[in-house]
């Protein structure tokens, strides 16, 4: 089931969101704790009849709640209600724990206990749930904050050890949107998501629509076949917009998820190795973007020859207990600019020196341009054009006298120093074609500038689209020699 958290702090809109979430959500939780006490009552006594199931919930603000409230104002809270009126009623688990010993104020087949941690994930998590499910409750429920993305494996652990308990289970945050994602396919009750952008109740909540159209929650199983981004930061990809609208046109039994990997060796270890991860999951291949284009060979078991001339993967292949690498940026990035310009002789200033300028420069090598890093580490700016017989120099030397721009570095993208640019606006007077690889956003202040210096100018999104192509025949002939 998809739930909806109704968090409107005003009684006339939560009760219009009550209808509205009724229209397109499995079940409605009324996060009565958003409400002040007049809003509270009106709402109280005006709660519609839907055919979802609701959940009623009243969380204090030290359990992420919207409300300063003792244990004492809370039991009083459920002790004044109509238990015909709720569906469910969450409550936590010290408020549960304290009503052991006292006919609860709603009947336990009614209950979900509830346990909350909104700074980190805790190494005891099976500790949690085996406390969790002591207590009558009819439903157990954990949701941690994920500081790292291998926080997900104890929560799917979580629902694996409940058995037929009924079971919430996921961690909060962008690392954590895997567990919201997936819980339900491998057994939680229920995943939560919003109504709508900003009536978010915890970080890191997809909306309903995203559930639903973008990663299609409800047809996916333990069978389904996963595939993923991963990179740090990860919130401006558009690549699982990309590759879930084509395994949606494609009718594949899958979903592509973002993975936000700040720590690669753990990631690699406890998600990703066949040989060594911590989850049993149908893991076939990921994309790899920015800042693990290079440290991710070192976890390879074989890389192409490209790949390896080129010394970055943006693509890795899960085949049986191997990992293979490769990479697509070069066809992504140079196709695209094929049907623009001819680059062949052409003066060509590339700034940058990561794994996005290698591909690059590979390609305007295989065109015989004349090239010049450009980047603000020197030394690696040094290394990298002499193995590409290219020159090198400072970023901040740029003062154009060139026939092309590559942008290389994510100066410019969302999250990433967003409305700069990587040169000054002064240093494109002359430049013919401005060549921006970062595609979030779309114009960038980078092309914005140039366009009004008067070059020709092209946008990331279609390197992005082009990669996304090829990683995804990749992927499909891999698991065809597989078979």
């Amino acid at each position: 089931m998809i739930c909806i958290p109704i968090t409107e702090i005003r009684a006339r809109d939560f009760l219009a969101a009550i209808h509205e979430a009724a229209e397109v959500a499995d079940a409605i939780e009324l996060r009565l704790d958003y409400l002040n006490a007049t809003d509270l009552a009106s709402v109280l006594t005006a709660i519609p009849v839907v055919s979802q199931p609701l959940i009623f919930t009243f969380r204090p603000r030290e359990q992420g709640g919207q409300r300063d409230l003792t244990l004492i104002d809370r039991q009083q809270f459920w002790r004044n209600l109509e238990p015909e009126l709720i569906g469910y009623a969450d409550m936590e688990l010290d408020l549960v724990e304290s009503l052991l010993d006292r006919p609860p104020p709603i009947p336990w087949d009614k209950v979900i206990c509830s346990y909350h941690d909104f700074q980190s994930t805790p190494d005891n998590l099976t500790g949690v749930l085996e406390r969790l499910m002591r207590t009558p409750a009819r439903v157990v429920k954990i949701a941690t904050l994920a500081r790292s993305v291998t926080d997900c494996v104890p929560v799917f652990e979580v629902i694996d050890r409940a058995g037929a308990r009924p079971v919430i289970a996921l961690a909060m945050g962008l690392a954590g949107v895997a567990t919201r994602v997936l819980a339900p396919s491998r057994g939680a009750l229920l995943t939560f998501g919003a109504l709508r952008q900003g009536a978010e109740s915890a970080c890191g909540q997809p909306t309903v629509g995203e559930l639903r159209d973008l990663y299609r929650v409800e047809s996916l199983t333990r069978a389904s076949e996963i595939y993923g981004v991963i990179g740090y930061p990860i919130g401006h990809s558009l690549s699982p917009a990309i590759h879930n609208s084509a395994l949606a046109a494609e009718g594949r039994d899958a979903v592509y998820l973002p993975f936000e990997v700040e720590n690669l060796d753990a990631f690699m270890r406890d998600m990703a190795h066949p040989r060594t991860r911590r989850i049993d999951w149908r893991l076939r291949g990921l994309s790899v973007t920015i800042p693990h284009k290079l440290d991710v060979i070192a976890y390879l078991d074989e890389v192409e020859p490209l790949a390896r001339r080129i010394g970055a993967v943006n693509t890795v292949a899960i085949e049986g207990e191997r990992l293979l690498g490769y990479n697509t940026d070069v066809m992504g990035a140079m196709s695209p600019l094929d049907d623009v310009f001819d680059v062949r002789g052409a003066r060509v200033a590339v700034l940058g020196a990561g794994g996005a300028a290698r591909a690059v420069l590979y390609g305007l090598a295989e065109r015989s341009a004349e090239v010049t890093v450009y980047a603000r580490d020197l030394k690696k700016a040094g290394v990298l054009a002499e193995e590409f017989e290219a020159r090198s120099s400072a970023l901040e030397s740029f003062a154009g006298d060139t026939d092309v721009v590559i942008n290389c570095t994510p100066i410019g993208m969302k999250g990433h120093r967003e409305g700069q640019s990587p040169v000054r606006r002064e240093a494109l007077n002359g430049v013919k074609l401005v060549y921006d690889l970062v595609y979030n956003p779309e114009e960038t202040e980078l092309l914005k500038e140039a366009r009004e210096m008067g070059c020709l100018t092209l946008g990331g999104m279609a390197m992005l689209t082009a990669q996304a192509d090829a990683q995804r025949r990749i992927w499909q002939e891999n698991q065809k020699a597989k078979r």
